[in-house]
């Protein structure tokens, strides 16, 4: 009898056993979407760098008897939460906004901004892809949204995983595991999403333009000048992008300037991909049943469908201007890349291009608003951080 007693009291201390209890199903769903996630990051390569440590966070967090000594909250009587557990501990990186800055400085040490220097009016063409982070602010406002959550809802419009972590964090911290699963799922259906949005925008004649072949050489003093300048610039516009364009900036000048290739080989490899499954596994486990399962994550996901839409689709109307104004010497697509999808964006521009015409090549060119992009996305999140933290 005693056998059989032990048995059940292992049972019911198990975790198989919380399946069962109150709200269990709500666990089991979320172990299901975590699976899900796992085999779109493996088997459809779907930004599997970030997307397989997220997944992976979701489905340790969410099984019963395991999330407390993974990633557990506790608000003590000030007010203030604390984090435990392994994740829970490293947590702290996110919540601090030092993992989203690391990246960004990895991001820049990986970033060519030749390209954006040699045609600089494509430096237009990644403003106005940010249309979409602002017209989302006020739907999602408009749906009931405060507006610091419409903030880090609308950011899903500029294409940037980090920087969209690093504003929910500071804006909208209960938002974090749906807005930046929304943000990654999109940035990895940029093939998906961007064609159909162009080819409604353009006309074929548009996207048979042929651009100059030639890009113009940009000298070393000019690549080095540069980040300092952008810097220098942005900062005193916006100080509160500060973090994010100091790190992308830093990681650039560190690149170009030539005198340290160890630490430029570092933060390309080893800082970078160690930054991101810390990043990816952190957020995953914020990604509990009570957190992600509500009317709002499904809100947000249609939100950011919107967004990215719209960022797509405001590049490509001021590609369509700047061609005007150019009498036709601008393909109006490239203005697709202006997204920070870098450099999915700009291949899927250049794909459409030779779909239409073989002969022609837009990468290069679509590589300009591409990274511009980047900064772009980080100087409207510095504008909402002014004004909504």
């Amino acid at each position: 009898m005693k056998f059989w007693e032990t048995i059940v009291e292992f049972f019911k201390q198990s975790g198989i056993a919380a399946f069962f209890q109150e709200g269990g199903w709500k666990n089991l769903i979320m172990i299901i979407i975590a699976c899900v996630l796992l085999f779109l990051a493996i088997k459809k390569d779907f930004e599997p760098y970030l997307l397989l440590p997220i997944a992976f966070g979701m489905l340790l967090v969410n099984l019963p008897g395991l999330g407390k000594d993974i990633f557990d909250t506790t608000t003590d009587v000030y007010g203030q939460t604390h984090y435990s557990g392994l994740l829970g501990y490293l947590y702290y990186g996110v919540k601090l906004g030092i993992y989203p800055c690391l990246i960004f400085l990895c991001i820049g040490a990986t970033t060519d901004f030749g390209p954006l220097i040699g045609n600089k009016k494509t430096m237009l063409l990644g403003a106005a892809a940010q249309l979409g982070i602002f017209i989302t602010f006020i739907g999602a406002v408009i749906l009931g949204f405060t507006p610091q959550e419409a903030s880090a809802i609308g950011i899903i419009g500029g294409a940037d995983g980090p920087t969209a972590i690093l504003v929910t964090t500071k804006l909208a911290p209960a938002l974090l595991p749906s807005i930046s699963i929304a943000a990654y799922s999109y940035m990895a259906l940029v093939p998906v999403i961007q064609p159909p949005i162009i080819k409604l925008l353009t006309t074929k004649k548009e996207r048979l333009i042929r651009m100059d072949s030639e890009v113009q050489e940009v000298s070393k003093r000019e690549r080095i000048m540069f980040p300092i300048i952008v810097t220098l610039v942005t900062v005193l516009l916006v100080p509160s992008c500060a973090p994010l364009i100091g790190c992308l900036m830093l990681g650039n000048l560190v690149k170009e300037s030539g005198v340290v290739p160890n630490i430029t080989d570092t933060l390309s490899k080893a800082l970078l991909y160690t930054v991101t499954i810390i990043l990816g596994l952190c957020v995953g486990a914020t990604a509990n049943a009570a957190n992600f399962l509500s009317l709002n994550t499904i809100k947000i996901f249609a939100l950011g469908i919107f967004a990215f839409a719209t960022a797509t689709a405001g590049g490509v109307l001021g590609g369509k201007l700047m061609c005007k104004l150019t009498h036709g010497k601008v393909n109006p697509m490239i203005g697709a890349a202006g997204v920070s999808a870098v450099p999915m964006a700009a291949r899927v521009v250049h794909k459409m291009g030779q779909k239409e015409d073989p002969e022609n090549f837009l990468l290069m060119h679509a590589m300009g608003p591409n990274v511009a992009g980047v900064i772009g996305s980080a100087v409207a999140a510095g504008v909402l951080l002014l004004l909504f933290n």
